[in-house]
């Protein structure tokens, strides 16, 4: 089983990321995990916070010469430059605002709440005065710490041909045509992360003019994960169904507020006779030099993205996900008083104007951790090579039963 945690506050001294289960030999740098991250930092519409950081994580554990060793959790540390250079709302520095040891003087709350943020219920459940107690830890900042466990995911899934891609297909209405057969050199140019180059022009105007008035955008984005076997997951229980998981981790990022798979809502105005990804027989079938099919049952279309019955069924995983609006905006909206319930303006503290392209990478993260996870589940093994012996095995099985039939 792959397990990860993370740990850490948005102006902390830095964050943390804690993973478990992936097996030995796995090629693995600081610099793959950079990359990563560097793509989590980009993006139009990102705040002032991603021109004091450069997120880098350091590996401090479970990693041997390169490579993961024996089993060993690998445990990742990413500095927050912002703790030691920069100074709070209230102006006095985060190594104060933020110190673990008790300070004498006194350090102002924040307590005029922000709809749409976790304030207001994080400071209901856990008796707290001051929504930093919150805000700090429910900060998207959180999500580098994913990144960087993603990333390393990536290394073990290319392992097997696995690729995951993401980019951007809505940022405040604007709507990105997709195409056909995505260039993914043209989304990662995209300052926006979007495959449209048109498209990609109408969002920074969207994101200029929400900046100007002092607003956020939300958006959609969508993840592509193509060279996955048939049968991650099962249909056997709800909570072990691949679908149930992605939706679950793809989800739990912050400002994700619904989760889609392949043609998702749409498929509702539909007859199931335009719906259903009809398979094509034998030999329409495609072979690899060495006589293995390239894709066994391979499907006409891919309406369901790639998922049916909770498992996949060979053809690209497509997620998509609805980002809302970033909830700390410049022009805050009329709230309330922590302490009164009286009337106030909302908290607002440096933000982006939107995470919709970040969002992507994150999303990205999410997937192959959850990936990573289904193939463990599936193929075991304490060692990388062992754990393709096993997937090489069962793929080589996959196909017709009997036939005479040629491809």
């Amino acid at each position: 089983m792959l397990r990860f945690l993370t740990a850490g506050e948005s102006h902390g001294s830095g964050l943390v990321a804690l993973l478990e289960g992936l097996p030995a030999g796995i090629s693995i740098t600081e610099a793959q995990i950079r990359e990563d991250l560097a793509r989590r930092q980009a993006g139009y519409g990102r705040g002032g916070r991603m021109k004091i950081e450069t997120d880098y994580a350091v590996l401090q554990t479970g990693v041997r010469h390169g490579k993961t060793m024996a089993g060993a959790p690998i445990a990742m540390l990413i500095e927050n430059r912002d703790h030691t250079t920069g100074n709070g709302p209230d102006g006095k520095p985060w190594t104060h605002t933020m110190s673990k040891e008790y300070v004498e003087d006194e350090i102002t709350p924040i307590q005029r709440l922000r709809p749409g943020h976790a304030d207001t219920a994080g400071i209901n459940k856990y008796g707290s005065e001051d929504a930093r107690d919150i805000l700090e830890r429910s900060s998207a900042r959180e999500s580098t710490s994913r990144v960087a466990a993603g990333a390393i995911c990536r290394a073990f899934l290319a392992e097997f041909g696995i690729v995951v891609h993401s980019h951007v297909l809505n940022i405040g209405g604007v709507q990105a045509t997709r195409p056909d057969v995505i260039d993914w050199d043209v989304v990662e140019a995209s300052e926006v992360h979007s495959a449209d180059p048109v498209a990609t022009e109408a969002m920074k105007d969207a994101i200029d003019e929400a900046r100007d008035a002092g607003d956020s955008l939300g958006g959609v984005l969508e993840v592509v994960a193509t060279g996955l076997p048939i049968g991650l997951g099962t249909h056997v229980q709800w909570d072990l169904k691949l679908s149930t998981r992605l939706m679950a981790s793809v989800g739990s990022i912050n400002a994700v507020k619904g989760v889609e798979f392949g043609e998702g809502f749409d498929l509702a105005d539909l007859r199931g006779s335009l719906v259903h990804d009809v398979i094509k027989p034998i030999n329409e079938w495609e072979k690899n030099a060495d006589g293995t099919w390239k894709q066994p049952w391979p499907r006409r279309t891919n309406r369901a993205g790639g998922l049916e019955g909770g498992m996949t069924n060979g053809e690209p995983l497509i997620v998509r996900a609805v980002v809302k609006p970033i909830a700390t905006i410049i022009n805050p909206l009329p709230s309330v008083d922590l302490t009164t319930g009286g009337l106030e303006q909302a908290h607002y503290e440096r933000s982006d104007i939107t995470f919709v392209p970040t969002c992507g990478v994150i999303a990205e993260a999410m997937v192959m951790l959850t990936l990573a996870d289904a193939m463990l589940e599936k193929f075991g093994g304490d060692h990388i090579d062992e754990t393709k012996r096993n997937y090489q095995a069962y793929t080589a099985s996959l196909g017709p039963k009997h036939t005479s039939v040629e491809a």
